[in-house]
């Protein structure tokens, strides 16, 4: 299993991932770093388990609300007679956000 080395602010963190999911883990890694930095620039004192806490948290929740707005779109678009190329559209995005949040549940990170 391959596994790549991240850093979150200012820390690398060693991750495996499938085959093939190294650079994903890398962007995912990314917006990671992104919320924890900004977060320490607004907590100065906060320890590294909190500041990933709110990250984490903050990632999950707008996980949360995509998959809200996705539900509200898709039982829309089966309710209605809408074009079936945005309705394809919307199950291909469906399918896509449940395989993002997997990903993000199976996360080995050592």
């Amino acid at each position: 299993m391959p596994q790549v080395t991240v850093t979150i602010n200012g820390h690398p963190y060693a991750v495996a991932c499938d085959p093939g999911e190294e650079q994903r883990i890398r962007d995912l890694a990314r917006m990671l770093d992104a919320k924890v930095i900004e977060f320490a620039s607004q907590f100065a004192r906060a320890g590294e388990a909190r500041l990933m806490v709110l990250a984490a948290l903050t990632l999950a929740d707008e996980l949360s609300e995509a998959n809200e707005a996705l539900k509200r779109l898709t039982a829309r678009a089966a309710a209605s007679d809408e074009d079936p190329v945005i309705a394809d559209g919307i199950e291909r995005l469906a399918r896509r956000i449940e395989a993002v949040a997997m990903q993000l549940e199976t996360a080995h990170i050592s």
